[in-house]
C-alpha cells in the first residue's frame, strides 16, 4: 500500500494547495467558481449577511475577480450550481442530484403535518404552473401546521416539503426569500431522470466520506463536523469505509510529523505531495505570500480540531455563543497569509453606506507583526470590501 510522509509544514502546504490558497491563484473568474465548486463537491450555505454569505466568502479566499453575481449567475440562470443539502444547507454541482435520491426518500417518510401539506401541494403546483415561481408571501395559506422545530405557516411547510422531496427547485432568491419553481423547469431532464448511482446505503456513504476527504485535502477517520450531513455515519460504519477506501485504493494514508494520527487524501491527489515538497518551484516565495479572510465554514474549516493540530489555531465560530461569553466577536474571520493562519478579523459591511467597518483585528501571539504583514492585510481590507460592494 502507498503512504505518504508529510512534515508539519508539507501537510499545510497539501491542505492549502488543495484548496487553492497557496501560491498564485488557480481558481479565475465564473469558470473558476464552477471548477472550484465541482472540485469540493459542494460549499456550505449560511443565509447570514454580515460580510458576504458564507458560500460568497469561500470563493472569495480561492477565485480570483470572484463578485457575488457570478455565483448567483451559476445558480439561478446558467443552472450549472444548485441549492440542496449535502454538508446541512449547501451548494453543489447540478449533475451531483441524482446522488441524493435517498435523503430526498427520507423526507416524504418523516416530515409532520403530512396530510394538510400533501392537500396542499397540488394547489400549490398549480399556482406555479400558471404563474411561474413563487415565494410563500404568494400564497394565501397563512393557517399554522407543525414542522421541523416549531409550528410555520402552510404554504412555507408545503413549499419545503416539495423542495426536500425534489418535486421543486430553488428558482432564485431575493434579498434571502426563496422563489421556487418546479423541478423540470430548473434541472435538465437527462439528470432528473438519472438512476440513483449509490442506491446501497453504505455505498453512498463511501461516497460521501470518499467526498468529504477530497474536499479538504487530508482528513482522518475520526468524530469530526466534516461528517455533517451524512446520515447516521457511526464510528463502526466509518471504520468499514475507510477500510473499504482504502483496499479500493481510492485514499491512502498519510503520516504527518508530530500528529500521532493517521491523516488520508485522495489517492489522485497524492501528486500534490511532489508540487509542494520544500522548494518546489510551483508554489515557492517567487511571489508575495497571499493574503485571504477565510469564511467560517469554510471546506478548510470544517475540521477545527485539525486545524489546531496542524496551524495551532483555535478557532470557533462564535455567532451561536452568548455575547458576553465571546473571545473575539459575533461573526470573526481566520487571516491567512502564506502558509500560516496568522490572527482574526471581526468586518461589518454597512450596505447603506457601502462601507466596510473592522471592528477588531486580532494577530495570534506567536505572530511576529512585521510592516509586510500590516501592509498585506490592509491591501486585503480594500479587496475585501471591493468584495462587499460585487
Amino acid at each position: 500500500m502507498k503512504e505518504l510522509n508529510l512534515t508539519l509544514n508539507q501537510a499545510k502546504r497539501f491542505i492549502l494547495y488543495k484548496q487553492g490558497l497557496l501560491g498564485d491563484h488557480s481558481f479565475s473568474g465564473k469558470k473558476g467558481v464552477l471548477e472550484y465548486v465541482r472540485q469540493a463537491g459542494c460549499i456550505q450555505f449560511d443565509p447570514i449577511d454580515i460580510c458576504g454569505r458564507n458560500a460568497e466568502l469561500v470563493l472569495q479566499s480561492r477565485v480570483a475577480g470572484f463578485t457575488k453575481q457570478m455565483l448567483y449567475e451559476l445558480l439561478y440562470e446558467d443552472r450549472k450550481l444548485l441549492d440542496n443539502w449535502d454538508k446541512n444547507l449547501s451548494i453543489i454541482p447540478v449533475e451531483n442530484w441524482p446522488n441524493f435520491k435517498r435523503d430526498r426518500d427520507w423526507h416524504l417518510e418523516h416530515e409532520r403535518s403530512f396530510d394538510e401539506i400533501q392537500q396542499a401541494c397540488e394547489k400549490i403546483k398549480a399556482i406555479i404552473k400558471e404563474r411561474g415561481a413563487v415565494c410563500s408571501a404568494d400564497l394565501e395559506m397563512s393557517e399554522k401546521v407543525d414542522w421541523y422545530w416549531t409550528k410555520t405557516k402552510l404554504s412555507r411547510a408545503a413549499l419545503e416539503h416539495m423542495y426536500f422531496r425534489g418535486e421543486l427547485a430553488i428558482h432564485h432568491k431575493n434579498k434571502g426569500i426563496k422563489y421556487y419553481d418546479l423541478i423540470e423547469r430548473c434541472v435538465p431532464k437527462k439528470i432528473l431522470e438519472a438512476p440513483d448511482p449509490y442506491p446501497d446505503d453504505f455505498d453512498h456513504k463511501k461516497w460521501r466520506v470518499l467526498e468529504r476527504i477530497g474536499s479538504l485535502g487530508l482528513l482522518w477517520n475520526r468524530p469530526s463536523d466534516a461528517w455533517l450531513g451524512i446520515g447516521e455515519l457511526k464510528a463502526d460504519t466509518r471504520n468499514k469505509i475507510f477500510d473499504s477506501l482504502l483496499k479500493e485504493g481510492q485514499i491512502i494514508p498519510v503520516h504527518v510529523e508530530g500528529i500521532k494520527h493517521t491523516l488520508y487524501c485522495l489517492s489522485k491527489d497524492t501528486k500534490i505531495a511532489k508540487i509542494i515538497s520544500d522548494g518546489n518551484g510551483a508554489t515557492s516565495t517567487s511571489s508575495p505570500p497571499r493574503c485571504q479572510f477565510i469564511a467560517a465554514l469554510d471546506n478548510m474549516m470544517w475540521d477545527r480540531n485539525l486545524i489546531k493540530v496542524i496551524w495551532n489555531f483555535d478557532y470557533k465560530w462564535e455567532i451561536y455563543t452568548p455575547a458576553a461569553q465571546r473571545k473575539y466577536g459575533y461573526y470573526v474571520l481566520p487571516i491567512l497569509y502564506g502558509e500560516n493562519l496568522i490572527g482574526r478579523i471581526e468586518p461589518v459591511y454597512d450596505k447603506k453606506s457601502q462601507q466596510l467597518q473592522i471592528k477588531n483585528l486580532w494577530y495570534e501571539p506567536n505572530i511576529k507583526i512585521t510592516k509586510k504583514i500590516e501592509s498585506a492585510v490592509s491591501d486585503t481590507i480594500k479587496q475585501f470590501e471591493k468584495f462587499c460592494k460585487s
